[in-house]
This record gives structure tokens, C-alpha cells and sequence, in this order.
């Protein structure tokens, strides 16, 4: 009897193979697998299902497809899970502190389980902000033959006829506190504005790195737009499943796919359709995790050269669901065809200009061509200046011509919360600049997203006349004038930490500067005199040990 069940060629020969691995063997025939399945290849399935999230309660669905795909090929499904939180639970209190943290939990609880168990190929399942760009970082750092399958956005909401994100729930709140509706109005959204599952239906994170995912050529075209509750998306998991094993036959790995033209190529997709600002720290992410190497500048030169040719909520008022309709991405990339690098191989085993071939734009004003853009620059803007000596970001497609350069005193705050107490109560003038320091990932801990206060902003009606400057970051769903990542971040001696109530501050988005008009050396007076005390909920757990090995937003807020 020979105990050499499967070709050397597969890594998961190391479980089965040999008289000293009957152990592994009786595992496998006691969950219920033959000996025959021995010699196949060893797939894992990595879900992040949730019961509490819209973005992941579909999963369970998802995976089975893939499972069945896997078996039809010829592969042994082996599904497991990782941990997904969704950022709309935890605005404004401290589970925000755990949301970029958990990126980094994501990908290193995914390497663990691909290396201890030694799969073949990798079969990833994602959605929401963290756990797409967690899951992409895990790829890339393993190498091995894997494709992406997006969970999809959800259905817009509905009311009266309109359609909305659930971002504007949180703009509904200052409407509510400053008397513009009623609470039975406000009531009328919130049972409407998240309709079922998938991933909120907006241009935030989740689906801005569901869109990199796709423009990355690691998902099946069409990806990153077909809904979560529609049955194609039911089918490409299936036959994500069957592609899987082809690419554990073929050998195709990730980095053969993502190169240093393909990552600036992907990241030039997301900006020419307004991508989240968190995209500037999970796409330097994913280029460390791959060896390569993108800067704040890179995004900069690459965002400043790329047309903004699809306005979505909440920078404009198409949805996901007109994107989808006028063809998604791969018509994206195709108006975008003369800037990108279409002949590149992808997952599917075909080259993106062949994926993309048999798609057409139907709707011309919700996907532009660039000849009809609707600005010249995409998504992002980096100003820098003594404020800012390492950079800050602003989605420069959410806000008004008006306060394209501003200039007003500062008022100063330690949290989000502090800031949203004064907004939503009237203590902020039109005018001014608000800052919010403390909250940057060594600072915050975690780097919290200001959503709860950027909106409480818009709602109250001064996204045209105030502000916002944070170490801090943004959801994707955030509009107006509102910058973030500022680095050096307060808590590491960033000149942020040394403002003071009614300093003036200039912020010039087209000369991509933000200046604070405080002499030199009374700013490093300043400087020097400060004393950080880090927050109470920094002392223990994985957030101290977080807080301690985090690098900067420049970097993508990484763990060395």
C-alpha cells in the first residue's frame, strides 16, 4: 500500500503524504473525506461572515457557491473564517479605535491559517472597509494562487421616490438637532436607508477597495458592482470556486498580476470614480505587503493626472446600482484605456483589455469619457506645508469651488466627540477651522474615522463656510472640506499639537498647501512644550500594543 496520495507540486502534499502523516489523514476520512480527495488540491475558503453587518450577512451564501465551484473543478473546499466589523456600528464611541486595527488582525489571522493547514489556494470572500483591504494584504503577503469574490453593494434606500446612503443619516441628524425635519421624517429614513444586505451604497471604502480589487485583475470582471442581492453575483462566486483550481493547476500567482504599473493602474481607476480617502493608507499597504513601494506623492501625481469621470454619492447623485447599469468598471477602464496597462494577465487567465472587451458604456453621464470629465483631477488632492510637513488628504470631488482655498482661526479640540458636542450645540461660527488632534493611529488609537462630526457639519449647514482639519481620518461617505491623515500626527509631535484657539490657518486645494500662520520659531516653541498623555483606552490589550508599532498615515498606518 503506498502512503503517497497527491503530487509533490502541492503544497498541501505535506499534510497527506506519508506513513508519518496518518495522523492529518484520520482527521480528514473522520470529517467525512476519501482517500480519492487526498490527491486534490487543497482550497481554502476564507469568509469573513457576520450576523450583525450588512456587508457580510450573505456570505454564508457566497461561500456555499464557491464550495460548489471548488468540487465541480476538482478541488476539496476547506472554508474558514475571519473576524469583520463594520464601521457603521462604530462611529462616534470607542469601538472606532478597533477598525483600522483590525486590518491588521484580518491579514495575519489569514497567513496563520493558509500556512499552519499549507492550502493550495486561496479563495477570499470580502466586503466592508476593513475586510477588503485586510484580505488583499493577506494575498499579496502569501503569494499563492487565490481570487477575490466581493460581497456587492446593497440596494440604494428609498423615500419618496429618491433614492439615499446611509451616510445620510448622519446629515440627517444636524437637520433633526437645527429644525430642518421632523423626527418622523428622521424615522422615515432610517427605516428605509439600508434596505438589506451588501455593502453600504455609496463611494466609501468598502466598495472604493472593492473597485481596486477588481482594477487589480483579482476578481472575475464585474465584480465590484454587481449587487449583493442579485443571483449573478451568486453565479461569479461559483465560478470564482471552478477558477480557483485552474489557477492552483496553472500556477498563476498574485504578484505576477500585480506589478508597480498595475497597483498605480488600479489606484487610477478609484480615483477617476471618487474613491474614499482611505484609499491613501490601504493602497501603500498593499504595496509593502508586495514589495513594492507607493508614496503619498505617487497618489498625488497619479490622482492629479487621472479624470474624475463618474460622480457617485456621496460626491455626486448617481448610486452603485446606475455604475453597475452602465456597465461598472470594466467600462470604467475602458474610457480610461489609454491610461492604463490593459495587457496585463488577471485571474481570469485573460489579459484586462480581453475581459473588458464585450462591455459597453450605456449610460454616458453616469460614466463619462474623458473628453467629457467632469474635472480634470480625480478623487484625491496631498497638500503639505508647516501644518502638515509629510502630507494631508482631502477628497477634493466633495467640495464646493467656494472653499477651495479658506482661510479662518482655528478651534481646537482632543476628540470627535468634543467637536461634535460643539457643532450639533451652535458653538461653531461660520468661518472658522476646526481641528481635531489626538486621533491619528498612535494618537487615537486607531486612527478613528470623523464621519459622526463631518456630518453633523453638513447637516447643520456650515459645509460651505467651515473647515475640518484631523489627524484623524474620513469615511468614504464624507463631503465637504474636510482634511485628514495630517502627518507627523499630533501625538508624535506633529506641528498639529501646537495650535491654539484663533490661530489662523490657510488651506489651498489647488496650490496643495495648508499653512498655519504662527512663526517658526514659536512654532517649535510650541512643539517642544507639549505633553501627550495617551487615552485611557490605550492602556492595555491589543490597542497599546497597536499604539506602540504603528507607523504613520504617510505609510499607510502599517505594522513594522
Amino acid at each position: 500500500m503506498s502512503f503517497t496520495f497527491k503530487d509533490t507540486k502541492y503544497r498541501s502534499a505535506k499534510v497527506v503524504n506519508g506513513v508519518t502523516r496518518g495522523g492529518p489523514r484520520a482527521h480528514l476520512k473522520g470529517l467525512g473525506h476519501t482517500a480519492e480527495e487526498f490527491g486534490k488540491p487543497f482550497i481554502g475558503i476564507v469568509n469573513c461572515f457576520n450576523e450583525m453587518h450588512p456587508g457580510h450577512i450573505h456570505f454564508d451564501r457566497i461561500g456555499k457557491a464557491i464550495r460548489d465551484g471548488v468540487q465541480q473543478a476538482g478541488g476539496v473546499p476547506f472554508e474558514f473564517h475571519t473576524i469583520s466589523i463594520c464601521d457603521g456600528f462604530l462611529q462616534g464611541h470607542i469601538g472606532m479605535c478597533y477598525s483600522l486595527p483590525s486590518r491588521e488582525i484580518t491579514a495575519d489571522s489569514i497567513e496563520i491559517m493558509a500556512q499552519a493547514q499549507q492550502l493550495d489556494g486561496l479563495v477570499f470572500i470580502c466586503g466592508c472597509d476593513k475586510t477588503v483591504p485586510g484580505m488583499l494584504m493577506a494575498l499579496l503577503r502569501l503569494n499563492l494562487p487565490s481570487i477575490v469574490v466581493t460581497g456587492g453593494p446593497m440596494l440604494p434606500g428609498r423615500v419618496k421616490g429618491q433614492e439615499y446612503a446611509t451616510y445620510e443619516l448622519k446629515e440627517a441628524a444636524g437637520r433633526l438637532k437645527s429644525g430642518q425635519i421632523t423626527e418622523g421624517e428622521f424615522f422615515e429614513l432610517e427605516d428605509a436607508l439600508s434596505p438589506g444586505p451588501g455593502s453600504c451604497a455609496m463611494m466609501g471604502t468598502a466598495n472604493s477597495m472593492s473597485i481596486a480589487s477588481e482594477a487589480l485583475g483579482l476578481t472575475l470582471p464585474g465584480s465590484a458592482t454587481t449587487h449583493a442581492v442579485e443571483g449573478k453575483k451568486i453565479r461569479m462566486a461559483k465560478e470564482s470556486g471552478r477558477r480557483i483550481v485552474q489557477l492552483v493547476e496553472e500556477n498563476l500567482l498574485p504578484l505576477s498580476i500585480v506589478t508597480q504599473e498595475v497597483l498605480e493602474g488600479a489606484l487610477r481607476v478609484v480615483m477617476s470614480v471618487g474613491g474614499s480617502t482611505n484609499t491613501s493608507i490601504h493602497f501603500p499597504a498593499l504595496a509593502y505587503e508586495a514589495g513594492l513601494n507607493l508614496t503619498l506623492e505617487d497618489i498625488e501625481r497619479i490622482s492629479s493626472s487621472t479624470p474624475y469621470i463618474c460622480k457617485i454619492k456621496p460626491s455626486g447623485s448617481h448610486t452603485l446600482l446606475d455604475l453597475n447599469d452602465a456597465g461598472g468598471i470594466p467600462v470604467v477602464m475602458k474610457e480610461l484605456s489609454s491610461m492604463l496597462p490593459l495587457d496585463r494577465m488577471t485571474v481570469t487567465g485573460k489579459t484586462f483589455r480581453e475581459n473588458i472587451e464585450a462591455f459597453a458604456n450605456s449610460n454616458k453621464e453616469v460614466i463619462r469619457p474623458i473628453a467629457n470629465a467632469y474635472m480634470k483631477q480625480s478623487s484625491l488632492a496631498v497638500l503639505k506645508g508647516n501644518l502638515a510637513p509629510e502630507g494631508c488628504v482631502i477628497k477634493q470631488t466633495g467640495i464646493s469651488e467656494k472653499m477651495r482655498r479658506h482661510t479662518g482661526p482655528a478651534r481646537c479640540f482632543s476628540s470627535e466627540e468634543e467637536a461634535t458636542e460643539a457643532i450639533l450645540e451652535g458653538k461653531i461660527n461660520a468661518g472658522e477651522v476646526i481641528v481635531i488632534r489626538y486621533e491619528g493611529p498612535c494618537g487615537g488609537p486607531g486612527m478613528r474615522e470623523m464621519l459622526t462630526a463631518t456630518s453633523a457639519l453638513m447637516g447643520v449647514g456650515l459645509g460651505e463656510s467651515v473647515a475640518l482639519v484631523t489627524d484623524g481620518r474620513f469615511s468614504g461617505s464624507t463631503r465637504g472640506p474636510c482634511i485628514g491623515h495630517v502627518s507627523p500626527e499630533a501625538a508624535l509631535g506633529g506641528p498639529l499639537c501646537a495650535v491654539q484657539d484663533g490661530d489662523s490657518i490657510t488651506i489651498d486645494v489647488d496650490g496643495r498647501s495648508i499653512e498655519l500662520h504662527v512663526d517658526d520659531d514659536e512654532l517649535q516653541r510650541r512643539i517642544e512644550a507639549n505633553t501627550f498623555t495617551p487615552k485611557p483606552q490605550a492602556g492595555s490589550g491589543y490597542l497599546k500594543r497597536y499604539s506602540g508599532a504603528v507607523s504613520t498615515a504617510k505609510y499607510g498606518a502599517i505594522l513594522k
